[in-house]
């Protein structure tokens, strides 16, 4: 157990926490929630004894063991790739560090003999014996080749160092595992597993994610900071998410009835412990949720964005034909032999191992790379908008966010106007007067949904759409393309957006292309795909 006990911080006049009280509790998957700037990252070295608050503590059951997952991916450049990992357990490694030392000695005393034989009673204890071969295979579930297993940290890609640091932190059994982003730069295979380990995992979890699919899956709880307080509630992000606006638009709807509103709030518990029967976290998940009470669910206080696609022409028959297009790096083959037709109303999510692949079709689609062969037609009623997954070149002047905006629309140029596409993405007030070049990751994919917005295309091509975006963004995000009436293009590591919003699926391989009329989970589910995808890579 582990326990946050009066805790406030603020840095300057800004207060981030105030008089925070609350208790983690094990056997429980904690899934802290927030704004972008809420505090959630600092919350979690707080309680890992990373940064300091200004009053109360962090308390933790004697003799509990946390683990961190640590994000500089530097500091371990010089050791190898399995000793990484077996730092995890730094207690572990110490008797071991200790013990070789001892055994290297050139005389070898009689105090020596008596410090090996109870390092080693220790270590016996520890499971020692076992550490080199989990951690091989903690590493191997994560995707690291046996071959690494032996080089230096500093050889290994980025995304390879981030599976190895995770591995350290898992390893090893610790009571407390806190997690910072888990899933970035894992692919769908790592994640599942990530996702079945964490399910098997008997002891306290505390993780911060923007990826919606695992909260769902592993989560029985969730934390929310919201206006200095952190706030836990049962259930997972969607059940969090819904009840909160189920109960918002209840506190809006004043002449409903108490006997009205609470049937209706009785009735959504029921469904969900109904349908968390069917997730892999079945029994305690339903358990948990059949024990709430209506007063447990609370409206959120959360900002969402009014992200709303609308088509100033309705499109024809006629979307997109794409015929033998092929493009090749100096390095590789990113993709050829690439035709399909796009139908009207596609949704169309596209996947490919090399991510390099996809931003190339859709900057040749946006007539910003010319492809080594073939050649694509859009419809004569078509017209588009990109969000390109780097926007740098849009943010280069120093025009405030309305005159940024309104060099984008082709009629009105109407300050109100404008403003009223820049409010819709949160941006209020004295805000409309910063100025382009200074504005956060986020604040920069806010600005193009502007942008997107405000010109009324009927089809979207969407680089990486939820890149640097908040929980609230997202979800806005995600529903705004399920309405969408047009035809979407998009590629997405976010499996609950990619899974909701897409209708059909083309993969990209250097030697043709999959393309299937199917929803996300069926593609990745799917042994014919599977064998064709295997055929099309080996080839």
């Amino acid at each position: 157990m582990i326990a946050a006990n009066n805790l406030s911080l603020q840095f300057g006049k800004r207060v981030l926490f105030d008089q925070v009280n609350i208790k983690f509790v094990g056997g429980n998957c904690y899934g802290v929630i927030g704004a972008n700037g809420a505090g959630k990252s600092t919350f979690l070295k707080i309680l890992a004894g990373d940064i300091d608050p200004n009053s109360g503590h962090v308390s933790i059951e004697p003799g509990k063991r946390m683990a961190v997952l640590r994000q500089n991916h530097f500091e371990f450049d010089e050791v190898q790739v399995l000793d990484t990992v077996m730092m995890g357990h730094s207690k572990l490694w110490g008797i071991m560090k200790e013990k070789d030392a001892i055994y290297e000695k050139p005389e070898f005393t009689e105090e020596d003999g008596l410090r090996a034989s109870e390092l080693e009673a220790e270590f016996a204890e520890m499971d020692g014996w076992n550490a080199s071969s989990d951690a091989a295979a903690l590493l191997s579930g994560l995707g690291i080749a046996e071959e690494n297993h032996y080089l230096l940290m500093k050889d290994l890609s980025g995304n390879q160092k981030v599976r190895v640091l995770l591995a350290q932190a898992i390893f090893g059994n610790p009571d407390i595992l806190i997690l910072d982003e888990p899933t970035n730069d894992l692919d769908i295979h790592t994640i599942t597993w990530l996702e079945d380990f964490l399910l098997e995992f008997k002891n306290t979890v505390i993780v911060v994610s923007h990826d919606r699919h695992f909260l769902d899956t592993v989560c029985t709880h969730i934390v929310d900071i919201d206006f200095k307080a952190i706030k836990l509630f049962t259930g997972n992000y969607s059940f969090w998410y819904e009840s909160s606006q189920l109960a918002m638009s209840q506190r809006a709807s004043s002449n409903k009835k108490a006997e009205e509103k609470k049937k209706e709030l009785q009735e959504f518990i029921a469904r969900f412990s109904a349908n968390a029967s069917k997730s892999r976290q079945a029994t305690s998940r339903r358990k948990l949720l059949e024990k709430i009470t209506v007063d447990d669910i609370q409206p959120s206080n959360r900002r969402y964005p009014a992200i709303i696609f609308q088509q100033k022409r309705t499109a024809g028959d006629q979307i997109l034909q794409v015929d033998n297009l092929s493009y090749a790096t100096a390095e590789k083959t990113l993709f050829k032999n690439v035709d399909f037709y796009v139908n009207k109303g596609d949704k169309i999510a596209f996947l490919s191992k090399d991510s390099m692949a996809i931003t190339s079709l859709f900057r040749i689609l946006m007539n910003e790379l010319k492809p080594d062969t073939g050649e694509f037609k859009f419809g004569q009623t078509i017209t588009t908008a990109f969000l390109p997954n780097d926007n740098e070149k849009f943010f280069q002047s120093d025009d405030n966010l309305v005159d940024w905006l309104r060099q984008f629309s082709e009629e009105e140029k109407d300050e109100v106007y404008i403003r009223g596409f820049l409010g819709k993405m949160l941006f209020s007030g004295e805000e409309v007067f910063k100025k382009c070049n200074v504005l956060s990751g986020g604040e920069k994919v806010r600005c193009m949904v502007s942008r997107m917005m405000l010109a009324g295309a009927n089809l979207l091509v969407l680089d990486e759409p939820t890149n640097h975006l908040d929980l609230e963004s997202i979800q806005a995000f995600n529903n705004a393309l399920k309405d969408f009436p047009g035809t979407v293009l998009f590629t997405s590591h976010d499996h609950a957006f990619t899974q909701t919003v897409a209708n059909r699926i083309i993969e990209l391989t250097p030697n043709g292309i999959i393309d299937k009329l199917m929803t996300y989970d069926e593609y990745i589910t799917s042994d014919k795909v599977n064998e064709q995808k295997e055929a099309l890579y080996v080839l």
